[in-house]
């Protein structure tokens, strides 16, 4: 006999996932939108285009349903360890972007 949790569990599964992979298709795509803008802009908001930048591979991952938590988490603290006031502006706004793409996705992700 089929029991009401298991249904039930079945049903919320996909739910959640689905909110997860749209999560980070919309962030995405606001993401795309700053670095686009920033682009246009040039000069010092290329920086901005840099933190921006950076998320779009990771939320393409996350959208189409390759995230890989344990993958993402290594790489969080890897970044968190290298990030330094010893950085160029420019690797500084990636690093960041990516720390922070990665802790979204991870905390999204519980």
């Amino acid at each position: 006999m089929i029991k009401l949790k298991n249904i039930i569990s079945e049903a919320k599964e996909p739910k959640e996932e689905k909110a997860f992979e749209e999560f980070a298709e919309t962030r995405g795509k606001g993401a795309a939108k700053i670095a686009a803008t920033a682009e246009e802009k040039g000069g010092l908001a290329l920086l901005t285009w840099h933190h921006f930048k950076v998320k779009a591979s990771y939320y393409k991952k996350a959208t189409e349903g390759k995230f890989d938590v344990e993958a993402a988490t290594k790489e969080f603290e890897e970044t968190y360890k290298k990030i330094s006031l010893s950085m160029t502006p420019i690797e500084f706004q990636r690093e960041v972007g990516r720390l922070e793409v990665l802790g979204e996705l991870l905390i999204k992700n519980k």
